[in-house]
């Protein structure tokens, strides 16, 4: 007996060393972002998040272009990558024949297995080019007339910039959207489908009334696990996005983001102040990301207090 506890308490001694380990770690990455921002923060100020000029050879600094760039990239990213899974997720659950569900459900997930330095080359060598003859002179002609659009999606077609990022990095969130998607459409209780179909509901139906109800939390987890990963992605971002501190209304347009930044420029910083900013732009990326999660994790609280009520 006394075996069996002491064996539960050193079971439980670790687990929990563990978990404080987990919290150590992420207060000294914290810590080590804070101070290594500190001269930048003290030299720009508030003033470091609204300007756009980056310019290394006067020692001026400013965060906006790469923030603004990690958003609309990320936010294209989603925009492409959660309906396209979400259908893939459905099909696999609800149409696909049997035979074929386990083949395309391993495709899809070996997306993920990708390294993202092979989609950064295949975007530059392949899908920027692709893009630059067919699709952005397409979408410039079919938006010129339209309001707002005509602006978004206004020219010359580079074939790089923030759309061909967003898309890259929309193939690459894919298979988290799908996947766990996937995974919470099959723990639909098979009786509530059965009882749908039996009272005459089609499957768009069943799906729209049935099992995305039941499964929203867990859905909604996939889309920010994605969002996560299309908010810190850089070598694939890196390659085709144009890296040009700059901000601009088209999306056709070069850009940067916050990762892309310190990819390229952290092994050529000189001088306090230059890698001061970058590590504060590290530390802006950690504060979006932090705030982004902090919103699901109170947007799923919400939904599951709406489910016990």
């Amino acid at each position: 007996m006394r075996g069996l506890q002491r064996g539960d308490t050193i079971f439980r001694l670790v687990t929990q060393g563990a978990a404080v380990a987990v919290l150590l770690i992420l207060g000294g990455v914290i810590a080590s972002l804070v101070m290594g921002s500190l001269p930048a923060i003290q030299a720009f100020g508030f003033g470091f998040l609204s300007t756009e000029v980056w310019n290394p050879v006067t020692d001026r600094f400013g965060a906006l272009a790469p923030i603004y760039g990690t958003l609309i990239t990320a936010s294209i990213a989603m925009i492409v990558a959660v309906p396209i899974g979400l259908g893939i997720a459905i099909f696999l659950t609800e149409l696909c024949p049997y035979m074929l569900r386990r083949p395309v459900g391993i495709a899809i997930e070996l997306l993920a297995g990708i390294p993202s330095i092979i989609y950064g080359i295949w975007g530059l060598f392949v899908l920027a080019p692709f893009l630059q003859k067919n699709v952005q002179p397409a979408l410039i002609g079919f938006f010129a007339d339209v309001p707002v659009l005509s602006t978004l999606f206004a020219g010359p077609p580079y074939g790089i910039g923030m759309l061909t990022a967003g898309v890259i990095l929309a193939i690459m969130v894919l298979p988290f959207v799908t996947s766990i998607s996937r995974d919470v459409f099959e723990t639909v209780p098979p009786v509530l489908k059965e009882a749908a179909y039996g009272v005459g509901c089609t499957t768009w139906e069943v799906v729209r009334f049935v099992v995305i109800p039941y499964t929203r939390v867990g859905v909604i987890g996939g889309i920010m696990l994605g969002l996560g990963r299309a908010l810190g992605e850089t070598m694939a971002v890196t390659f085709v996005i144009g890296n040009a501190h700059r901000i601009s209304a088209s999306l056709f347009a070069p850009g940067t983001t916050i990762s892309a930044s310190i990819a390229n420029e952290f092994t050529e910083a000189v001088g306090d102040l230059y890698t001061s900013a970058l590590i504060a732009l590290g530390l802006i990326l950690f504060v979006i990301t932090f705030i982004i999660l902090a919103i699901a994790r109170y947007l799923l609280m919400r939904l599951q207090l709406k489910e016990g009520t």
